[in-house]
Formats: C-alpha cells, sequence, structure tokens
C-alpha cells in the first residue's frame, strides 16, 4: 500500500478518497502543512520564475513520500509542471483528478441568465513523462 501528498487547493471529496483507494491501492492521504498549502493556493502571477519559491514545499515533498507514492498535483501551470518533474525525480507518481462537467443555464424573469456547474470525478489520471509517437 501507499499513500497519496495533495497539492492541490480543494478538499478531497469522499468519492475521489473511495476511487483513489480502489484504483491506487493508497492507504492514506497527506495534506500540506498549513503555510505551505497557503503557498500553493497563491502563487503569485508577478513572479518570472517559481523555483526557489518552491523549495520547501519540494523539500516537504522529498521528506513526505517514499518511492512508488502517488502525489495529487494540480494547480498554477507553471507551479504544477516543476513539481510533476520534480515527483518523477524521486520516483514518484505525479496524478490529477479529471472531471466530467455538466452546465446548464436558465433565462431568469430579469432576462438575465443563472449557469450552474457540476463537478464529477471520473478518475486519476498519471502524468506522463513521455510517449510521443514523433
Amino acid at each position: 500500500m501507499c499513500k497519496m501528498l495533495l497539492l492541490f487547493s480543494h478538499e478531497l471529496t469522499e468519492e475521489q478518497k473511495e476511487d483513489a483507494k480502489r484504483s491506487l491501492h493508497v492507504d492514506g492521504f497527506v495534506r500540506l502543512p498549513d503555510e505551505l498549502q497557503g503557498l500553493w493556493q497563491n502563487i503569485p502571477p508577478e513572479k518570472p520564475s517559481l523555483l526557489a519559491l518552491l523549495a520547501p514545499i519540494r523539500r516537504w515533498v522529498k521528506a513526505s513520500a517514499k518511492r512508488g507514492d502517488f502525489v495529487l498535483i494540480q494547480g498554477d501551470f507553471g507551479a504544477t509542471y516543476i513539481m510533476v518533474n520534480y515527483c518523477f525525480s524521486l520516483g514518484l507518481n505525479p496524478v490529477y483528478a479529471t472531471t466530467e462537467r455538466k452546465v446548464t443555464e436558465r433565462l431568469l424573469a430579469d432576462d438575465t441568465v443563472k449557469t450552474e456547474r457540476i463537478f464529477k470525478h471520473r478518475i486519476f489520471r498519471r502524468y506522463e513523462k513521455e510517449g510521443y509517437d514523433e
């Protein structure tokens, strides 16, 4: 059995937890400490480089995971890219959650449109390191 570290801005749903246990054989979930969670959720958009900023998160991942563990990574595109590659270098399995989106729109009496979006978890998909056919 292995665990799943969460580099993720939201709380996992019960459905996601059950899927991780069933499909990935995860037996535990490890959240970022509060100060690192705040950093992950608020990556400054004006920073040209994120390597130094993410150093504390890299240290936490290295100290918290063992080879073969899963790391759910979703967030800022650049930070996600850096952390996915870092996890590969440690022999970890970076994944992301896929969802089905259902959108409904209703025309209201005052001629405004109300939109509702519902996201339903489908699977955890592994980030892939290679596989180009060219």
